[in-house]
């Protein structure tokens, strides 16, 4: 390939500003700044935020030569919170306002020369500040951002306005049109902010970047994880003849996944179910009432565990009688040793026909060392509406344990289950029961497969699966997902389901 002598290669570079940049800096701020002669930092300013915060003050260079330059100190959120001028962010110019010990990463400067605006060369800047602040674990980055196209519109409408034609485009502004494609969202107009800005009339528009990754400050040992590592059972039914052997079966799944470090242990709905085999001369509603007899022996079991194995069990879904009455509830038992209880809240027609179940009232977002869970027990995984419910109380990883007998009602599960990933942008675990029961009425054939499901962008699986076990083969399924994964879908994604939503016009509320 021939090359046309003319054509410069280009360089570019993000480097560190050092005193020995200061003339050349001095120099692009007096050419970025022609509307404001005499605007531009003295060395010795220069000299002090390099003292007081180095890796704030960035440059880029173009063929080693300053393009822009970005300068930012870190002050206390409550600084920001009030309406202010640059004079009194920067204390006078001094800087004294830097606070190593704040959570807030300021930005009192950014040009690119005029020479290099179109490259982009601006988004890297931003870009550094928003690594920057991430690594510092600070809430957000702040600054003032002028308004250069005001002064064309002053006498006709107010700052208030132009913002909002902005923000519509009926307006071109260079400098809030850019920062608001670069993720920062406006808090106020501030008046009087930088003395000398006639273009803006003195106006800035005060913005905000929330930093997604920001963990507040504990006194705890134990952090919460951000990768977290799931443990599905493919139960396999078989006979057991009495509570001790199923917890024995139990017990060796929960030894097998602590032993691959879970976090997380998901049985099926009605994992319990062979111990109804005894109760077989009885009418299907009398021997599942004698099952719901052992309900609260298991689930304290399953706690003693998870405590011994230090893991969180949560225990698919048994019988249990409440004031005369069925319903099909599980516990959510953490390896702290405390427990919390759950509801089926949709019980199928053959529930209600056959063992006279009722279904529960209780929708909760369980909260953990592991994330924020809900768990929906089989059917209500059909109902979107739980979901959303859920994910609006913050739910990271929907657990569904279900018990179906034949393929068609596996589909049914499996499909709203990944329906309920993509629409809440959440991981959804699902796990079931394998094998024949011929000793036990209405529980004799089952079939599953369990699988780890995802939304579906850029970071996760294509066809939103992340795992997937062997269809009706008794194992353990064992999956990491990323709960960080999940901040930058919310914040960054394709399309943005849950921020999407036309509240406006329609919406899901819980009754309860």
């Amino acid at each position: 390939m021939e090359k046309d002598n003319n054509e410069q290669n280009i360089n570019i570079e993000l480097a560190y500003l050092t005193i020995e940049d200061y003339q050349e800096l001095k120099e692009a701020m007096i050419e970025s700044y022609k509307h404001m002669p005499g605007s531009y930092w003295k060395e010795a300013h220069i000299e002090k935020l390099l003292k007081i915060f180095p890796e704030g003050q960035v440059v880029v260079k173009v063929n080693n030569h300053i393009a822009g330059c970005a300068l930012s100190i870190i002050v206390k959120q409550p600084l920001t919170e009030e309406p202010h001028t640059y004079k009194e962010i920067t204390a006078n110019y001094t800087f004294d306002t830097h606070n190593k010990y704040g959570d807030i990463l300021y930005g009192i400067d950014v040009f690119i020369k005029p020479e290099f605006r179109g490259l982009r060369l601006g988004r890297r800047l931003y870009d550094y500040r928003k690594e920057l602040c991430e690594q510092k674990n600070l809430k957000g980055i702040v600054f003032g951002g002028r308004m250069p196209n005001y002064h064309k519109y002053s006498n006709e409408i107010s700052p208030k306005e132009y913002i909002a034609k902005v923000k519509s485009r009926e307006i071109a502004d260079p400098v809030i049109d850019f920062q608001l494609s670069n993720d920062f969202y406006p808090l106020r107009i501030l008046k009087g902010y930088l003395e000398g800005d006639i273009l803006s009339k003195e106006f800035a528009l005060l913005l905000r970047w929330d930093n997604i990754y920001y963990q507040k400050s504990s006194l705890k040992t134990q952090l919460n994880k951000r990768v977290v590592r799931l443990g599905l059972i493919q139960w396999q039914m078989r006979p057991y003849k009495n509570v001790d052997e199923i917890m024995e079966q139990a017990e060796f799944f929960v030894d097998a996944l602590s032993s691959y470090k879970s976090d997380f242990v998901l049985f099926p709905e009605f994992f319990n179910a062979p111990i109804m085999a005894e109760f077989n001369h009885l009418s299907e509603p009398d021997a599942i009432r004698e099952l719901a007899k052992y309900t609260q022996e298991i689930a304290n079991k399953l706690s003693r565990l998870a405590v011994s194995y230090n893991v969180n069990i949560i225990t698919g879904s048994m019988p249990e009688m409440i004031k005369g009455e069925l319903y099909n509830v599980g516990y959510l038992c953490r390896r702290d040793g405390t427990m919390e209880r759950y509801e089926k809240i949709h019980v199928t027609p053959d529930e209600d026909r056959v063992w006279g179940l009722k279904g529960g009232d209780q929708i909760k977002v369980f909260d953990t060392d592991a994330g924020k869970i809900g768990v929906l027990i089989c059917y209500d995984v059909e109902f979107p509406e739980l979901g959303r419910i859920l994910a609006e109380k913050g739910m990271e990883i929907l657990f569904v344990p279900f018990l179906t007998d034949t393929q068609n009602g596996f589909s049914r599960v499996r499909f709203c289950a990944q329906s309920r990933a993509i629409e809440n942008e959440c991981f959804v675990a699902i796990t079931g029961s394998v094998g024949n029961l011929p000793k036990v009425q209405n529980m004799d054939i089952q079939y599953s497969q369990s699988m780890v499901f995802t939304p579906c962008d850029f970071p996760f699986p294509v066809n939103g699966i992340k795992s997937e076990a062997t269809p009706n083969t008794e194992m353990i399924l064992i999956s990491d997902v990323d709960l960080d994964l999940l901040r930058e879908l919310h914040n960054y994604g394709s399309v943005r389901n849950l921020k999407d939503r036309r509240t406006d016009i329609y919406k899901v509320e819980c009754n309860i």
